[in-house]
């Protein structure tokens, strides 16, 4: 089975430039815990809720804060085509939960 078979495609992206509480009310609208985070077609990082409540929160950020100041930006992904046995044999060896999906030319 490719990864293309049983991925969420109804994903929504976040633009580097939004707030952390844009990322926030994201998140809650659509229940989940991560937003894949791009420009244009290209993906430039991740964020997630412990992003938020570690790297900002935490810190004293203001909501305001831009996204790109707290994701992550060394991210982890897996390509449609790929086996989705062997992504997730990765994901355990390197204890993720979740990766984002990219096309053969490497935009999401």
């Amino acid at each position: 089975m490719k990864v293309s078979e049983c991925m969420t495609t109804d994903v929504k992206i976040a633009d580097p430039s939004r707030s952390i509480q844009d990322a926030a009310k994201l998140m809650d609208k659509n229940d989940c815990g991560s937003l894949p985070v791009g420009e244009g077609d290209r993906l430039v990082g991740m964020i997630t809720d412990r992003d938020i409540v570690i790297r900002a929160v935490a810190a004293g950020l203001p909501p305001d804060t831009p996204i790109r100041d707290v994701m992550t930006k060394e991210v982890r992904y897996c390509f449609e085509n790929d086996d989705i046995e062997d992504v997730a044999e990765n994901m355990g060896g390197i204890q993720m939960r979740r990766l984002p999906v990219l096309n053969s030319k490497k935009r999401t």
